[in-house]
This record gives C-alpha cells, sequence and structure tokens, in this order.
C-alpha cells in the first residue's frame, strides 16, 4: 500500500518525532520559531549583492515581490492545516493528503535540498562571521575559516541533542533578539561606511559581458529566493495551541513585520553604500568603525545556532523514526540517547565537511534558494490551495485568487530554473578559482 493511504505505526511515529511537542505554544513562539527560520543574517546578508546583480528597477521590484508573494503563501499553507479535518504535522503530509504519493516525495526531496544546502550556507555564514571576530583581537592569528567552521559545528552539534523545535523556544527568542540587533547594527554601520566614501567613485551599473550579467541576474533571483525560504511552517504550526490558524497568521504576520524592518533596509542600504563592488557577504564590505563590525558578527553568529538547529530536524526525526520503528520500541533512555547522537554526528559531519571544502557562500545561497525553497515556499502553496479547493467559485475573492496562485506557480518555476542556471555556473566558475578548503 503505498506511503500513507493507511497510516501505519512507523508513519505515525515519524510524524510524532517531526512534531514534536504538540500545541503548547503562543503565536509569540511561533513567531520567533518563523523569525529564526527567514530571518537570518546568512539570508539577509547577501541582498545587497543580488540587487547589484539586478540593478535599483529590477532589484527593488524583486525584493518586495518576492516578500509579498511569500507571506500570502506562508498563509496559505497555515490555512491547510487541517484542510480535510486531520492534522498535518509535516509538511510532507500535507503534500500527501492533497497531492498522494509523489507529492509526499517530491516535497521530501525539496525540503532535504533545502535544509542541507541552507545549513552548509549559514554554516560557512558563522564561520566567517566568527573568524572575522578572532581577527579583530588577533589580527596575526593562524586559524583560519576552516576552524570556526568546525567550531560552530560541534557547538550544533551539542544543540541537536534537544529533543524537538518546541524545546527550542528560547534559544529561538534570543536569535529573534539578535536578528533585529544584527539589522540595527548593520544598517547603521553600512550607513555610516557609505558616507565615508568618496560618492563619486560608487557605481550603481551592472558589471561584465552581456552573458556575465544575464547569469548574474539568475543567481541573484535564486538568492532573493533563499532569503525568505521556510521549509518548516506545518511543523511549526503543529507546536502552537488553538486555535491554531488564527495564532499561526497572527506569528507570520508578526515574523514579517521584522523582515520588512530588515530585509528592506540592509538591502537598499548596502547597494546604496557600495554600489556594484559590494561583496556577498554584506558584512565583508564594512570595516569602520571596528568595534561595530564587531558586534553585527556575534549578532549573525548567535542568530543562525538557532536558524540551523530549525533546518536541520526534518532530517533528524525522519532517520530516527526509520531506525526506531524498525526494531521494538526502546524502554532505556541511554540507548535512545547515543542514536540520537550517533544520527546527529553523522549529518554534522557531513555539513561541515562540505561547508569547509567549498566555503562559496554566495553560490549555496542561490541553489539553496531555487531548487530547494522556491518550490517549497513559492510554487506549493498556491497549487496546494488550488488542488484542496478551498477557492470559494462564487466570491470576489475567489475570482482573483486563482488566476494569482496559477500566475505564481508558473512564475517562480521559471525563477527556479534560472536560479539553479545561473548558481550552477558559479559554482564551476569558483571550483577554477580556489582550491578545495581554501580558507576565503
Amino acid at each position: 500500500m503505498s506511503l500513507p493511504e493507511q497510516r501505519s505505526t512507523v508513519e505515525v511515529g515519524i510524524e510524532e518525532k517531526e512534531g514534536g511537542v504538540s500545541g503548547k505554544g503562543t503565536w509569540k513562539h511561533a513567531a520567533f520559531h518563523v523569525a529564526t527560520t527567514i530571518a537570518t543574517p546568512a539570508a539577509y546578508a547577501p541582498l545587497p549583492f543580488a540587487l547589484a546583480s539586478l540593478g535599483w528597477p529590477l532589484g527593488v521590484s524583486s525584493l518586495v515581490s518576492a516578500t509579498l508573494a511569500t507571506w500570502y503563501s506562508s498563509i496559505l499553507i497555515a490555512s491547510l492545516w487541517k484542510w480535510n479535518g486531520e492534522k498535518h504535522l509535516t509538511y510532507r503530509h500535507l503534500a500527501h493528503s492533497i497531492f498522494g504519493f509523489w507529492g509526499y516525495w517530491s516535497i521530501a526531496l525539496f525540503q532535504q535540498i533545502a535544509s542541507l544546502g541552507n545549513n552548509i550556507a549559514i554554516q560557512i555564514a558563522a564561520g566567517s562571521s566568527l573568524k572575522a571576530v578572532y581577527k579583530h583581537y588577533h589580527a596575526d592569528g593562524k586559524l583560519s575559516l576552516q576552524h570556526f567552521i568546525v567550531f560552530f559545528g560541534i557547538f550544533e552539534l551539542l544543540l541537536s541533542q534537544l529533543p524537538d523545535i518546541h524545546s527550542l523556544r528560547w534559544v529561538n527568542a534570543l536569535c529573534t533578539f539578535s536578528t533585529i540587533g544584527f539589522a540595527g547594527t548593520t544598517i547603521g554601520v553600512t550607513i555610516y561606511n557609505g558616507k565615508k566614501i568618496d560618492r563619486t567613485l560608487v557605481s550603481y551599473s551592472l558589471q561584465g559581458s552581456s552573458a556575465s550579467k544575464s547569469f548574474k541576474a539568475f543567481n541573484a533571483l535564486g538568492t532573493i529566493a533563499f532569503s525568505f525560504g521556510d521549509a518548516m511552517l506545518p511543523e511549526i504550526q503543529n507546536t502552537v495551541k488553538e486555535p491554531a490558524k488564527k495564532n499561526m497568521y497572527k506569528s507570520i504576520s508578526a515574523a514579517y513585520t521584522v523582515i520588512v524592518l530588515s530585509y528592506w533596509q540592509l538591502a537598499f542600504c548596502g547597494y546604496w553604500a557600495f554600489g556594484s563592488q559590494v561583496q556577498p557577504y554584506i558584512l565583508a564590505s564594512l570595516s569602520i568603525p571596528e568595534w561595530t563590525v564587531v558586534m553585527a558578527n556575534l549578532f549573525a553568529a548567535i542568530q543562525i545556532c538557532g536558524c540551523f538547529q530549525i533546518y536541520c530536524r526534518p532530517t533528524y526525526a525522519y532517520f530516527e523514526g526509520r531506525i526506531e520503528s524498525s526494531k521494538s520500541t526502546s524502554n532505556f533512555p541511554l540507548k535512545n540517547q547515543l542514536t540520537r547522537l550517533f544520527l546527529t554526528s553523522i549529518y554534522m559531519i557531513l555539513v561541515t565537511l562540505i561547508a569547509a571544502a567549498m566555503p562559496f557562500f554566495g553560490d549555496f545561497v542561490s541553489i539553496c534558494g531555487a531548487i530547494g525553497f522556491t518550490p517549497l515556499d513559492f510554487v506549493f502553496p498556491a497549487l496546494a490551495y488550488l488542488k484542496a479547493g478551498n477557492i470559494s467559485k462564487n466570491s470576489k475573492l475567489g475570482l482573483l485568487m486563482k488566476p494569482l496562485n496559477i500566475l505564481l506557480a508558473t512564475w517562480f518555476s521559471v525563477v527556479a530554473i534560472l536560479g539553479c542556471i545561473g548558481a550552477v555556473r558559479s559554482i564551476v566558475e569558483d571550483i577554477k578559482n580556489y582550491k578545495f578548503f581554501h580558507d576565503m
């Protein structure tokens, strides 16, 4: 029988693992989770560089439209949580309930790509921030970027022993405040640096040949898609107490308030300050005053700790559920903890090795956004809502939503293809120019 027309004990066990503690969190807790998964410094730090690859008109319009599209898509996903009278504790099971077998496995694939790619990218960002702090105090220090990527990986391995998403609520509260701190500090320092630069030397023209400009633009679309990535909404909604839909609407809107106040200002200020010469990771463009740059890097590293944890949970839960369901239920807590330590160690070794070997932050951001987050956060919600039949055919709103959903699904499918092309080309170019384990 195909998965999961009749829910087996295996699948229920996996759902319980993935769902975590159900129905205890407030809308504020959910807002912390949503803000932590989306508004990470690793997501919006490359936005000025994306604008520099698109130019002012196309860059601004792409950023604003992506914000509105993902807010709308998130509301759609929250609305589908119990669309057929049953709770859907994970993204995969929501997809199965609407699209069947292929929906389940398609979302499973995209979610794993998004989660793995996101964590590789943000581990590079965390390592870069920690290295910048280290260099401030030890200018002649011999520790490389790879050392700090490993240090961050060890710390995340310790956090990975917490049982579920709900147990991270206070970690993510701290991360949300760090997001605000990072945004405020970085925006202020960016404006300060911009004013110190000779403005006549700042150019906003697109750089390179026509082909190069096109590939950079494709790459930028993937970067913007990455910056709004959230592959965990049903899992987060499962932690919220009733009325879950209403509370989730509030949490999504609160999180997007933080996003608008941080994303747009940093993207616009960063591009204004440095023009076409802005770096893929905005903090690399900042130099003075040094103590504020250090503070921004610390905020970034703290926030990334929570974001990393949110995105590794689907992988942990899936394999834990499979292993435990293949045996008799263990009554030995120590055995369960050792199993968890073994699984999380394998995951952390894999992610850390890739991040250390190919520390091309901007490339991983783009390819992850194109083939991971774009299908999950732009295409699937629109198609799922249409398929579920939740749109009223007799209302003006229903008449508007149907063509809007079709337009979103079509356009962002094109964006995914273009972003993937641009990202793959950038990775190929970087591999030609840098050796593995290069100290960026």
